[in-house]
């Protein structure tokens, strides 16, 4: 009788073991990617002065640098999106935040939204006037509301509930953007018309995460929401597939709901994420004569930047040491 119980006691420690192991599976792989863009479009370098094009690729390494950082340190994929974006939008240089273009009627109105690949949790604002860092009320919505998408005055109010920052319009005036809205609504040529700013992130959980923030286009009708707020359109993670964050063209991101699709090609036809993005932007999106491109990163690792402008603000860094920043395309004769 003794052994038996002896022998029962120890199957129960095995069968007990086993469960807990598959219970808590180890997910470490150590192994991080960061990547993020500043905004994709008319960017020729013989319109670049040498100061400028330094100040833009100072910012790139700098948002690069704290993402990271955080990411190095065990951090998680959407501390580290959130971090790099928000720098971005604290920066004049970008289309959004404080950068942020302005409407037909002189005003700024930005969008932001933000998922979690791990369980597909998301958050988007837009319409915003007043809030410092969208990307911030967009994170909120998806981790204190009920809700993914949140617009206007709705979406400050439930931002000052949060305890974020709410500036008055003078805080976005900034006299770039400002002239640019003047030259468009002169109907003068303008190469700014549309950009964004993003980051994909894989952390050492193995975990993805995205983000996307911007202004929108200048001269825009007020009211006028592009893709970037849009969850499947400018922003998509899923930890199956990939991270995606888009910037372009932002009504036929929509219509094409890139960031979604991206994911979906390599998800039921197994075809690599350079090729999906390929195929979306290189080919589906510019026999539209639409204009834009992608940051993205998957589950293992890889990750890529397309986009069929003539250039677009951009930069990665990954565990294995691979980092830089770029601005140009040299399919356009004008790379970097």
């Amino acid at each position: 009788m003794k052994k038996i119980i002896l022998l029962l006691l120890g199957l129960i420690l095995i069968i007990s073991s086993c469960n807990i192991k598959q219970g808590h599976p180890e997910k470490t792989t150590g192994k991080y990617v960061l990547v993020i863009h500043g905004g994709a479009g008319t960017i020729l370098k013989k319109n670049m002065t040498s100061k400028k094009e330094k100040l833009y690729l100072e910012k790139l390494s700098q948002v690069i640098d704290s993402g990271e950082y955080i990411l190095k340190n065990g951090g998680s994929a959407l501390d580290a999106v959130t971090k790099c974006i928000t720098i971005m939008e604290n920066s004049p240089l970008f289309n959004a935040g404080k950068g942020s273009v302005f409407n037909a009627d002189g005003k700024n109105e930005m969008d932001a939204s933000i998922m979690d690949g791990s369980n597909l949790m998301a958050g988007a604002v837009a319409c915003v006037q007043n809030i410092k860092n969208p990307i911030l009320a967009a994170r909120a919505v998806m981790e204190h509301s009920k809700h993914i998408l949140i617009v206007s005055k709705g979406a400050e109010i439930f931002a000052k509930s949060q305890g974020l920052v709410i500036k008055p319009s003078s805080y976005f005036f900034t006299e770039s953007r400002w002239k640019s809205y003047l030259r468009v609504k002169k109907k003068i040529e303008e190469g700014e018309k549309h950009g964004t700013v993003g980051a994909v992130a894989l952390d050492t959980q193995g975990n993805l995460a995205a983000g996307t923030s911007t202004g929108g286009m200048t001269y825009k009708m007020p009211g006028r929401v592009g893709d970037s707020p849009i969850i499947g359109a400018g922003t998509y993670a899923d930890n199956s597939t990939c991270a995606v964050s888009c910037t372009g063209h932002g009504e036929y991101f929509i219509k094409n709901v890139v960031a979604y699709d991206i994911g979906a090609l390599m998800k039921y036809t197994q075809v690599s994420l350079k090729e999906a993005a390929n195929y979306v932007i290189l080919d589906k999106l510019k026999k539209q004569h639409a204009e834009g491109g992608v940051i993205a990163v998957d589950k293992f690792g890889n990750f890529t930047m397309t986009f069929n402008t003539s250039g677009m603000y951009r930069g990665y860094v990954t565990s294995d040491g691979f980092k830089g920043v770029k601005i140009y395309n040299k399919n356009f004769r004008n790379e970097d």
